[in-house]
């Protein structure tokens, strides 16, 4: 596989994945930047969120759990020193649907971390990482 970053002007880039498609990094203005787009750690926590989210997904959806609605939300802390990496991140899951059964989803996590999601264990080298749920009960109409 074969990604690229490629430098616009000031401290903008544009990253271009190996699957085709393209997304604007951009610095903070007191660092040259424009504020024109995403800064490239928060592309590697989003990253993060976005792997985990699609195995938890795979694994309920394979487990046929009735999911509406799944988001991830991500709190970190990244060191005062350079290099700033993070040190800690929590990760949050709302899942909604209907008969949700808490020990699935827990397990979709729990698989997720530990074997499929290969930024949670590559970050966990580094950062420690927690999870946990909450399960949001939607009405049949």
């Amino acid at each position: 596989m074969k990604s690229k970053v490629k430098w616009l002007d000031n401290m903008t880039f544009v990253g271009e994945s190996a699957s085709g498609h393209a997304v604007v990094m951009d610095g903070p203005p007191e660092f040259g930047g424009q504020n024109l787009g995403i800064r490239p750690m928060e592309m590697l926590i989003l990253g993060l969120g976005g792997c985990s989210s699609f195995d938890v997904m795979l694994i309920l959806n394979k487990s046929r759990q009735q999911v509406e609605h799944c988001e991830v939300e991500l709190e970190y802390e990244r060191a005062s020193e350079m290099p700033k990496v993070f040190t800690k991140i929590h990760l949050h899951y709302i899942v909604s649907g209907t008969q949700i059964d808490p020990a699935r989803v827990e397990k979709a996590i729990q698989l997720s971390a530990e074997k499929y999601c290969s930024a949670s264990v590559m970050l966990g080298k580094m950062a420690e990482i927690t999870h946990d749920f909450e399960i949001r009960e939607t009405c049949d109409s």
